[in-house]
């Protein structure tokens, strides 16, 4: 039974979820892209996020979303979106591959 697209980004943000920490300190998570192999086994599933070096990162870009003001620090040096596309087996939902998604 082949998992459906639905399943298939579930599958793809509860894998990226089980090993975020060692990427760093991660922030809003979106489904970016969607797509299915031409032989119908793998689904490649792109997640966008900001990646922050450490807890102090994180949470001055949290201030902003909190109180709707930017800080000097984010102003100077914003967090740019990184990607991941994230391969998940159509079949199974088991992750094959994480990759960097170059722009």
């Amino acid at each position: 039974m082949t998992i459906d697209v639905r399943q298939a980004v579930s599958s793809a943000k509860n894998h990226l979820n089980q090993i975020i920490d060692l990427f760093g300190y991660i922030d809003d998570i979106r489904l970016e892209e969607i797509e299915l192999s031409s032989d119908k086994k793998s689904w490649f599933i792109t997640l966008g996020f900001h990646l922050f070096n450490s807890p102090i990162d994180k949470q001055k870009n949290s201030l902003k979303k909190e109180t709707g003001i930017p800080n000097l620090a984010n102003l100077l040096n914003p967090t740019e979106r990184e990607y991941k596309v994230i391969e998940i087996d159509a079949e199974t939902g088991d992750l094959k591959s994480i990759k960097i998604r170059e722009l």
